[in-house]
This record gives C-alpha cells, sequence and structure tokens, in this order.
C-alpha cells in the first residue's frame, strides 16, 4: 500500500510541473475580438527574438514568437520557466528557397511534419496559439493554390487540436493580399500581420480591406532601409534610438492599444534582443551585449512593467561632410540627454555599410570596424573623422549611461579613393558550428530535393552530448538534397559575411546513423564564382556507423580567411536518417 501511495503521489507531482494542457479562445463577433486564456481575459505582450525572457517577463511582457518548430518543446519548457505563452511557428517553404505549391509530395511532407508536431506539444501549457509560415506570400507565383494548402492545413490542425486557434503570419496588408486569404483561407481563425513603415494603419487597412477575422502585429519596429529616407550621398538614413521609441510608441498606440478589445489580440516587437540587419542596430531593442536600448522602457510603460533607470536619448547629429574627398578629415557631433541626469561615456565607431539591405530576415555577420578612422576625441561627444579609403561606412556613436542604458546615433558615409582592405578578425579556436554553445552560422541552404528533406534541430533522441542534437531525414529513394550552413542566412555568395577560421586546421563533428550503413558526403566552404565566395573548402564522404562516431575534415594549407559556407552535407536515395552533434573547428 505504502508503494502504491508514493507512486500515485510521484505521478501527480510530475502532472503537476508540468501542468494541464492550455485552452486558448478567440472569443467576441466582428469588432470586438479577444483571447481568453484557460478562460480568463489575455492580451499579447511580446517578443520576437532571441533577448532576454527574464528581461521580457520583468518589463510587463507575456508571450514570444517562433518562426519553426524544430525546438518546440525546448521553446515551451523555457516559455514556461518564466510565465510566458508561446505563438508556435511553422516555417513554410517560399517560393525564394525553391518550394513549389505545386508540388504535391512537398505540400504532403510539409502537413504531415506539422501535423506530428501538433500532436506531440498541444497539452503543453504553455501554449498559445498555431503561426502557419511567415511572409511565405512574397514573390509567390501560385498564390491561390498556397492560400489553398494553408487552409487546408488549418483545418487539419484545427481538427487535431481545437484548444489554439490557427492562423498565418503576412508581410504588410494591401487589397490583392486580403482579397486573396478572404476568397481562399476561410479557416484562418486569426491574421498575422508584419509591419514596419506601415505599422500606424495596418489595422486600419485590413478593417477596411474586409478583414473578418482579428489580427495579431505579430512584427513591428523601424521603418526599413528601403522605407526611410536618403543622406545627400544617397545611402539609407537610420533613425536615432530616440526617434525609434518614439515611433514604437505611436505604432502601439495606433495600431494595438486604439484597437485592443475591438480587432487586435496584441502584438509581438521586433526584434526582441539584436540582429544585424541591415545595420548593427537597425532593427534592435539592445545592443549585442544586452545593454537595453529607450524602446525597452516604452514598452514596460504600455505593458505594466518596472524600469530602474531610463535611457539617454539622442538630441542633435551633427556631420559636417558624408562624402569627403580622399584623405579628408571631417568633424561629427552627436547631444544626448539623461532623464536622470547619469554622467554619460561616449563610444564612436566606424564600419562598413551593409553590402546589401534587400532580403527579408536576413541575418548578417557583425561588419569590420575601422576604430583608427576616429583621429581625435574618441570618449567625447565630438570628434574628426578620416575614411579609410573608397567605399560606403556607417559611422557610430553610442553614448552609454552606466546603468545598463544606451543611446545610438549613426550617419552613413561614402569615401573616395582606393577602397581598404582589412583582415577579418581571427576567431578564436574552437569555434562552434553546432552545439548547445552560441552558433554562428545558419541552417538556410536548402539543395536538390528539398522536399524530401526533414531537419529536427533540438532532437532529443540520444545526443552525443548537451540536451539535444540534430535530426535529419532524406525521404525520397532517389534523386539529391542537402544543406549548407550559411552566414549570412539564405546568401549564395551575392552579400559580405562569413568568419577568418585562419587559427583552425580541422573541423571536427560527431554523426551517427539510425540503423549504420548510411552513405553522407560531409563538406565545408565551396562557394565560389561569386561575389563574396569562401577561400577555402574540405570535404569527406563517409558511411555511417549506428553509434555516435567523431569524423575530421583536414583543412592544412587552406585560407580560411572568410568561411561563409562553415558546414554542409550531400546525401542521395535510398532514404535515409543520421543525426549530427558539436560540430566545430579546432586547431590540434
Amino acid at each position: 500500500m505504502k508503494t502504491q501511495l508514493i507512486a500515485i503521489i510521484t505521478l501527480f507531482a510530475a502532472l503537476a510541473v508540468h501542468g494541464a494542457g492550455s485552452v486558448v479562445r478567440i472569443e467576441g463577433s466582428t469588432g470586438a475580438w479577444h483571447l481568453t486564456l484557460n478562460g480568463k481575459p489575455y492580451f499579447i505582450k511580446g517578443g520576437g527574438g532571441g533577448g532576454s525572457k527574464a528581461l521580457l517577463k520583468e518589463i510587463g511582457g507575456n508571450s514570444f514568437r517562433t518562426w519553426g518548430a524544430d525546438k518546440a518543446k525546448v521553446e515551451l519548457d523555457e516559455a514556461q520557466k518564466y510565465g510566458h505563452t508561446v505563438m508556435l511557428g511553422f516555417w513554410l517553404g517560399h517560393h525564394n528557397h525553391g518550394f513549389s505549391y505545386l508540388n504535391k509530395a512537398a505540400l504532403e511532407k510539409t502537413e504531415r511534419e506539422v501535423l506530428e508536431t501538433v500532436a506531440k506539444i498541444k497539452n503543453h501549457p504553455a501554449l498559445l496559439c498555431y503561426s502557419l509560415g511567415n511572409e511565405m506570400e512574397l514573390g509567390e507565383p501560385n498564390p491561390k493554390e498556397m492560400w489553398q494548402f494553408i487552409n487546408r492545413l488549418a483545418k487539419k490542425v484545427k481538427e487535431a487540436d481545437p484548444n489554439h486557434p490557427v492562423g498565418t503570419v503576412v508581410a504588410d496588408m494591401w487589397k490583392e493580399k486580403a482579397d486573396a486569404i478572404l476568397e481562399f483561407a476561410p479557416e484562418l481563425q486569426y491574421m498575422g500581420i508584419n509591419s514596419y513603415g506601415g505599422a500606424t494603419s495596418v489595422g486600419r487597412r485590413w478593417r477596411e480591406l474586409g478583414g473578418k477575422i482579428p489580427y495579431i502585429l505579430t512584427e513591428y519596429g523601424p521603418k526599413g532601409a528601403n522605407e526611410c529616407g536618403k543622406a545627400p550621398n544617397g545611402l539609407p538614413l537610420e533613425w536615432t534610438s530616440t526617434y525609434k521609441a518614439d515611433w514604437y510608441r505611436e505604432v502601439y498606440e495606433k495600431t494595438i492599444l486604439e484597437e485592443k478589445g475591438k480587432w487586435c489580440l496584441g502584438g509581438y516587437v521586433f526584434t526582441w534582443g539584436h540582429k544585424n540587419e541591415g545595420s548593427p542596430t537597425w532593427f534592435g531593442t539592445m545592443l549585442p551585449d544586452g545593454t537595453k536600448l529607450e524602446v525597452v522602457a516604452t514598452l514596460a510603460k504600455f505593458w505594466g512593467g518596472k524600469v530602474a533607470n531610463r535611457c539617454p536619448r539622442i538630441e542633435e547629429v551633427k556631420v559636417t561632410k558624408d562624402a569627403p574627398a580622399e584623405g579628408e578629415t571631417i568633424s561629427a557631433s552627436v547631444s544626448a540627454k539623461d532623464p536622470e541626469g547619469d554622467k554619460l561615456t561616449w563610444r564612436w565607431t566606424l564600419v562598413d555599410e551593409a553590402s546589401y539591405y534587400g532580403e527579408a530576415g536576413l541575418g548578417l555577420a557583425m561588419p569590420e570596424g575601422w576604430d583608427e578612422s576616429i583621429v581625435e576625441g574618441q570618449g567625447t561627444n565630438k570628434v574628426k573623422v578620416k575614411l579609410p579609403g573608397g567605399g560606403n561606412y556607417r559611422l557610430y556613436a553610442y553614448c552609454f549611461d552606466g546603468k545598463g542604458n544606451a543611446a545610438y546615433a549613426n550617419w552613413p558615409m561614402m569615401g573616395k579613393g582606393p577602397k581598404p582592405k582589412k583582415e577579418r578578425r581571427v576567431e578564436k579556436m574552437p569555434f562552434t558550428v553546432y552545439g548547445d554553445e552560441s552558433q554562428h552560422w545558419y541552417v538556410s541552404g536548402y539543395m536538390g530535393n528539398t522536399g524530401a528533406l526533414k531537419v529536427e534541430d533540438g532532437c532529443a533522441e540520444k545526443p552525443r552530448s548537451g540536451s539535444a542534437c540534430m535530426k535529419i531525414s532524406y525521404t525520397a529513394n532517389d534523386n539529391w538534397a542537402g544543406i549548407m550552413w550559411q552566414s549570412p542566412a539564405n546568401d549564395w555568395g551575392k552579400a559580405d559575411g562569413g568568419f577568418n577560421l585562419s587559427a583552425a586546421n580541422t573541423l571536427v563533428f560527431w554523426a551517427r546513423g539510425e540503423k549504420g550503413g548510411e552513405k553522407v558526403k560531409f563538406f565545408c566552404g565551396g562557394l565560389k564564382d561569386c561575389a563574396f565566395p569562401d577561400t577555402g573548402k574540405g570535404e569527406v564522404e563517409v558511411v555511417l556507423k549506428k553509434g555516435w562516431t567523431r569524423y575530421r575534415i583536414a583543412l592544412d594549407g587552406q585560407d580560411l580567411s572568410r568561411m561563409k559556407t562553415g558546414f554542409a552535407f550531400t546525401l542521395g536515395g535510398p532514404a535515409k536518417t543520421f543525426y549530427l552533434d558539436d560540430i566545430e573547428y579546432v586547431n590540434q
């Protein structure tokens, strides 16, 4: 009897730790909608990005969104730890990544993977809702077929899990898009809308275009490089951190607060944390080291959270010339004021301008810095600058209050004369490609028969180390496929990026086959005949064993000064599954 009692207590304790599955409803009627979570009103105060979840909670946030479901369980558990919910995203194929909504096999595979994940996580207490895709309509040549597929998928997800709303996410809203959604996707329960330059009006536009379901502002932030004004030299002008905070405030008031209890269910600020896209600061709410920018306090005010100390505010920016003559020294100054009167310290830097701004979602490596170009005044708010040579640059002024807050301003500069060449910083070894620590490349370069590839990051099936590994399945019995780990994401040589791995002489990785005997070719580098190629390459073809085995690619004598393709594999039929873990560059 005692043993049975202990077993029962243990069972109930386990259930209590995990908690019961959440029940989320969209209630009300047209123009008077609201969410409920477990029977109580719920308004989304969320962030999208990899910033601190503890800070998100501290300032009153209650949710975050994902763009893919590869790490669904890990992310849901993290959310539960902080009392957050998750808008769980499922990545749907994009035309510009080689996906076709006319490919029946690819659609069946996508549907199967989505429903498998739903079955696994539908009872997690941190789950808020499902999001089918993100901006997959951009450049799509078959929008009717795409929306019909999303509609069928939404219906099946609702049947599999009636307790969590199902929607999708699109890039802004205009008539043709709204018409297609209304005609071909009536199963959607909410509309996720990403909007930047149009964020103050997108809610009204959805309503006026005949929207029949509520919306969530799934990404909102400052105007992008293609939406903002230009400097006299023709390069895009980025707003100061102060101006951005004011813009976030206006967006929140007009598109979220004014429509609360009417059409809007809440929103997700972008990006919660830091991301180099357009520039090192364009969309970030924090600096790379986690230093807070003013938008964090702006959100805290709306969300009822706490901010112990406020950020400095930029007041004026002056640059004497933004296209100086070769060898000319120019002056620049920035003035700022701190709300609490904290003493401000200054840091200036000159960085290479982005090589292009075009691709949404592109995560770029941090640009090269030219600190030696600040020839006088470093540490003050007034400096003299001498550009290193020809090319485009961006001059940054950062000010810090010593309390974990910062403000910044920048100005695009155009240099004349020969373009200088600067050696990239040599990275310290070991340098991680995939593991439990930070990962520097993106799993984005899908090749060949991509519809037959399934990648499960965060797989808990006997990882070699840590809590997870990567599981890769190829479901076709013929043809071939592969993936490149890229920097920046989705780039095949158009943009600068990559890392200087000159200190390495070996790439090591651990792999195992599901059954043993799986033949796979692994390599790094190899991107050539493009504007920004890899400088080196190495490869090895192996027949995998069933147990974890360490493999190596020798790189002695290779030029590793710019490695944009950190790791890659190709394989062919028959169908196979294998696992990867602990991929890193080393010197041994």
